[in-house]
């Protein structure tokens, strides 16, 4: 009876409460973002951290009618665009399909205000709508920070680099190229980022903690950004989203930020509104919203640690694995030496994953070749950009290897019409400076080389 009494004074109490009368801007702004947000979220890569299950793959909605169409359509007739769009696959987050994507919701928020405006023209606010429409834009960002902090957490985004990245010269790295490695190269920096966005999604998924949470995650998301722009990581359209959807979740509470950072003024409690008007039908949502954050991170936990087996530090590696310093190299029965001119000799080859192997060639370019399989004592290196068909060239470029010691390995075969014979010995990884050097307390003098 005295849950129902107080139940029962709270709705009373919240009937008596005085309209609240948002301004014309105000409201325009709501409508604009409630749109934009939402076609953004529910189109692209969001919706599959939002709905995540690990043994699902969830098609963007953005490959899929009618937004493909639409988005083909505008970048032809509009922009101008003639070759063929991008769509999925290529690991791009600024490819122009998504630029145009973006420019078509933008378009489409612009038009649905407009009409919503028309349409809803004596509504005073949009109190109840704002409530839930924060708390899709929560959990919408908290699980992108969930999927991006647990593949850094766990260091997959930005791998150590591999054997073929130890010889390659760093003039030839990309400025992307540059970051994944040096990032790569610093487990315990990359662990720390990763750790700041799950915190940061965590906060944000927990209403009591929420504006804590989209500081923490602009924070992050700033740096990203920078380093996406600085670095050219094609990923800088997505990050900026992410900044505008915490900025958006902080907006009812700049007053308060600004009181508490800027004016040393004492700050009051937040006003933003309950969900629901009883208390039970609150405590409710709260489990539900932690519980459906657990899920999150269970699932991004397992989807990270079955992608390090898969392909991180713990995927499998081959038999071969290291770098194999050319000896000799014999071509049709005559000994190519060493020279920087000869593009005919290779001068290492790298084994780091079973089905691929890396060829240095003299003028220390390298070339990536498939190893669709090894029978025994046997290799076939396929180049990929050739596409051969395995049921007729398989045995094309085919080599007999042995390895009379650990560290030696003897290569006899064709490629490319050529008989090969390659005496080879094995790079220890371990006396590269970058594997080796390892983290010191005390330094007398820098050690930078």
């Amino acid at each position: 009876m005295e849950g129902q009494t107080q139940a029962t004074m709270q709705a009373q109490s919240m009937d008596r409460m005085p309209i609240t009368h948002w301004s014309h801007t105000k409201r325009i702004a709501f409508r604009f973002c409630c749109v934009y947000f939402s076609l953004y979220v529910l189109v692209t890569q969001m919706l599959t951290t939002l709905i995540l299950i690990p043994w699902l793959d969830w098609p963007e909605l953005g490959s899929l009618p009618p937004f493909l169409p639409m988005t083909s359509w505008v970048a032809k007739h509009l922009f101008r665009q003639q070759a063929a769009l991008v769509v999925t696959g290529s690991g791009s987050g600024d490819k122009t399909f998504d630029w145009v994507e973006a420019f078509c919701f933008l378009v489409l928020a612009l038009v649905a205000t407009a009409i919503w405006l028309v349409v809803d023209r004596r509504r005073k606010n949009y109190v109840t709508a704002h409530k839930w429409l924060r708390v899709f834009v929560r959990f919408a960002l908290g699980s992108t920070m969930f999927a991006y902090g647990f593949d850094k957490a766990i260091p997959l985004q930005m791998p150590f680099p591999n054997l073929a990245r130890l010889i390659e010269p760093f003039g030839n790295f990309s400025p992307m190229g540059v970051l994944w490695s040096s990032i790569g190269a610093a487990p315990g920096y990359e662990i720390f980022g990763g750790v700041a966005e799950i915190v940061g999604g965590a906060l944000v998924l927990i209403p009591r903690t929420t504006s804590l949470g989209a500081l923490v995650c602009l924070a992050d998301m700033l740096q990203v950004f920078l380093l996406n722009m600085t670095y050219d990581v094609p990923v800088k359209l997505f990050s900026f989203h992410l900044i505008v959807l915490a900025l958006f979740l902080l907006a009812p509470e700049a007053t308060r930020l600004a009181n508490f950072f800027l004016r040393d003024q004492a700050v009051a409690p937040s006003t933003q509104p309950a969900l629901f008007s009883t208390r039970r039908a609150n405590r409710v949502a709260l489990i539900v919203q932690i519980a459906f954050a657990a899920y999150l991170v269970a699932a991004n936990v397992y989807g990270a640690t079955q992608g390090w087996k898969k392909y991180g530090g713990g995927a499998p590696k081959s038999e071969l694995y290291g770098i194999w310093d050319v000896d000799e190299f014999v071509m049709d029965g005559q000994t190519h030496p060493p020279l920087l001119m000869d593009a005919s000799r290779w001068r290492r080859i790298v084994f780091q994953l079973p089905d691929s192997a890396t060829f240095q060639r003299m003028d220390e370019t390298l070339v990536r070749y498939k190893v669709p399989f090894r029978a025994k004592d046997k290799l076939v290196f396929i180049d990929p950009s050739k596409d051969l068909n395995l049921q007729r060239d398989d045995l094309r470029d085919l080599f007999n290897f042995q390895r009379p010691a650990k560290d030696r390995l003897v290569l006899d075969g064709s490629m490319d019409n050529h008989k090969i014979h390659m005496q080879l010995h094995l790079v220890d990884r371990d006396k590269f400076l970058l594997v080796n050097r390892g983290f010191h307390w005390i330094q007398e003098y820098p050690f930078n080389r």
